[in-house]
C-alpha cells in the first residue's frame, strides 16, 4: 500500500525515523490487562508510516531497542494508553515522551473536545475517519482500512505538535506539559498496579 510498509513480528534492523517518531498503538480493547497488544505504527512525519504487527509472544528485539532509545523522542496523542500497554505486554519502559493529548489539555483551554479527530482537524487541517476504531485488530490478515486507519494516526502527530508546542510557549506552559509527560511512565505503572481509576493526588 502506497506510504504504509507492513511488518510482521518486528521492525527490520536499522530503520532511521530522526530524533522524533510518531507512535500509535492498537490493542483487542482497552483493558490494559486482558486485551492483548496487537500493532504499533511509527511514522517519522514525512507522509509515510511502518505498522509493526506482534506475534502474542512479543519477540520483537528491534521494536523494544527502538521504542526505549533515550536519543528518540517518542510521540503519541494519549501515551498514557500506549505506554501501559506497551509496558504490560512487551515488558518495556517507553521513553522519552511528548504527548499531543495533554498538550491539548493545557493549550487548548477554550474546548474540551481533546481527541484526535478534533485535534487534528484544528491543528493539522486533516480530517480523519474513525470508522475502524472498534474492529479485530487481532486478525492475522488486517484489511487495507484497517491499515490505512492505523497509518493515519500517526502520520499527523508532528505537525500537531509543532502547533501545540508553539501554544503552549505562547501560554508559559511548555515546562509543565514537559513535566506532565516525564511523569507518564509512572502513571503507566500506577494504572497497571490499580489505580488506574484513582487520584492519588485527591484530598480524600
Amino acid at each position: 500500500m502506497n506510504g504504509i510498509t507492513l511488518h510482521k513480528g518486528d521492525l527490520p534492523a536499522g530503520l532511521d525515523f530522526g530524533p522524533v517518531v510518531a507512535v500509535d498503538t492498537e490493542a483487542m480493547g482497552l483493558n490494559l490487562l486482558r486485551d492483548n497488544l496487537t500493532l504499533v505504527q511509527l511514522s517519522s512525519g514525512d507522509g509515510t508510516a511502518h505498522l509493526v504487527q506482534l506475534d502474542r509472544d512479543y519477540d520483537c528485539p528491534n521494536l523494544k531497542q527502538f521504542l526505549t532509545d533515550p536519543n528518540v523522542l517518542k510521540l503519541f496523542h494519549f501515551a498514557r494508553f500506549d505506554v501501559a500497554m506497551m509496558k504490560r505486554w512487551m515488558g518495556i519502559d517507553c521513553a522519552p515522551i511528548w504527548c499531543t493529548k495533554i498538550a491539548s489539555k493545557l493549550a487548548r483551554t477554550y474546548t474540551d473536545r481533546h481527541g484526535l479527530k478534533d485535534v487534528a482537524r484544528e491543528i493539522a487541517g486533516a480530517d480523519m475517519s474513525k470508522a475502524q476504531q472498534s474492529s479485530d485488530w487481532g486478525s492475522a490478515e488486517l484489511t487495507d482500512a484497517q491499515l490505512q486507519y492505523a497509518a493515519s494516526d500517526v502520520l499527523y502527530l508532528h505537525k500537531i505538535k509543532d502547533g501545540l508546542e508553539a501554544m503552549l510557549k505562547r501560554e508559559g506552559r511548555l515546562e509543565l506539559a514537559e513535566a506532565c509527560f516525564a511523569f507518564l511512565p509512572i502513571r503507566a505503572t500506577l494504572d497497571l498496579s490499580g489505580w488506574d481509576d484513582v487520584d492519588i493526588f485527591a484530598h480524600s
